[in-house]
């Protein structure tokens, strides 16, 4: 199964949400970027690249990604893994760019042979049978995946981006935004990991909005801006004036016509500082902490890590809420976002998970 794919390197205040009446500090958590440092030593694989070197008893863990690391949801697993080699808790090299299952298979086989990690952390969504036969192969090296699968006794543990919650947060605001009673969604593709962040954005514009129209179109890929682009463009010749950008492009779109967008995985208010309000952060750092913990423990199991994703557990935020926009965004509308946010945040409130295609929704491009 494929999924909307694409650290904490310190928890820190980010987002607040600020408007006319004085609100509280929301606690977001800092992604960084997705670049790595080249290692010394020779790599296993084409583009491998070592991380800054760790004491030897830490768990040396291995990153093997399917896309290039600009690719914001590898990058959101590189920038975890690398702030954790920063810290001294791991050391790290990585591959990036197995586009292909049997790229995958044939680097992970390489990778235990050669370099022979403790851990190897990466993305199965488009190579799962190949990533869970060489865990099998393998059952003294320990896997940590992206997938969409349940996780495989006794080595190969699963997690994902579970964003329901700030996509909540996101469609609140984007409900109170809207002046034309339309909003646009271009997502990746039908699938449950992507459903479950549109639909939570659905369900936030109906709390501020519920008279709102939310029109979803699915572009059929993971990385097609320009589809992406055009799918908006039709979205707001259809009457949208507020866009969800779950994929890269829209966000070009919003700022041509000069409508306010929400990002995705990473905080892209820089793509359009003018209308960018807010983006779904997600941040891996707490399912690799757990992880870590667990080997150097000597407690690992195969176990599915998808609640460390969860904003209840730090593992997801929105970034800070622009208040440099074009346009105003109402102070009433910001403390109720607040408030719904520390509701999450406590665990007394929790975004229903609704992972079938949103009703109405369409499929352009390839």
């Amino acid at each position: 199964m494929m999924s909307s794919r694409r650290s904490r390197t310190s928890s820190r205040s980010l987002a607040r949400l600020l408007g006319a009446a004085s609100l509280a500090t929301v606690l977001a958590f800092a992604v960084t970027g997705c670049g790595g440092t080249t290692g010394n030593e020779p790599a296993a694989v084409p583009n491998a690249s070592g991380g800054p070197s760790a004491a030897a008893d830490v768990p040396f863990v291995f990153g093997a990604f399917a896309t290039p690391l600009e690719e914001p949801w590898d990058g959101a697993v590189h920038a975890a893994l690398q702030s954790a080699a920063d810290d001294g808790l791991i050391k790290y090299q990585h591959v990036d760019n197995l586009s292909t299952a049997d790229e995958m298979e044939r680097a992970l086989r390489d990778i235990i042979a050669s370099e022979k990690p403790d851990v190897i952390f990466g993305d199965a969504f488009a190579a799962e049978d190949a990533v869970r036969a060489v865990a099998k192969d393998f059952p003294d090296t320990k896997f940590a995946f992206g997938s969409g699968g349940a996780e495989q006794a006794p080595n190969l543990s699963v997690f994902d981006n579970w964003l329901q919650d700030p996509a909540y947060l996101a469609g609140m605001l984007a409900g109170g935004l809207t002046t034309s009673n339309t909003i646009g969604v271009v997502a990746a593709m039908p699938i449950p990991e992507v459903n479950r962040i549109v639909n939570g954005f659905i369900e936030g514009v109906t709390e501020t909005n519920p008279s709102a129209t939310v029109t979803v179109s699915f572009i059929n890929s993971f990385f097609d801006p320009a589809t992406a682009k055009q799918a908006a463009e039709a979205a707001i010749a259809g009457g949208a004036d507020v866009l969800f950008a779950e994929r890269d492009g829209v966000i070009a779109a919003a700022s041509e016509h000069k409508l306010p967008a929400f990002g995705m995985m990473v905080d892209q208010q820089g793509q359009a500082p003018d209308y960018v309000v807010t983006s779904l952060l997600w941040n891996m750092r707490p399912t690799v902490d757990q992880v870590v913990a667990e080997v150097t423990g000597g407690k690992f199991t195969a176990s599915n890590l998808g609640k460390y994703s969860y904003m209840v557990n730090g593992g997801s935020s929105i970034a800070p809420i622009n208040t440099g926009t074009a346009f105003p965004i109402p102070s009433d509308l910001l403390k109720k976002v607040q408030a719904k946010h520390d509701e999450i945040t406590s665990g007394a409130f929790a975004t229903p998970i609704n992972e079938e295609a949103p009703a109405g929704s369409t499929t352009v491009g390839k």
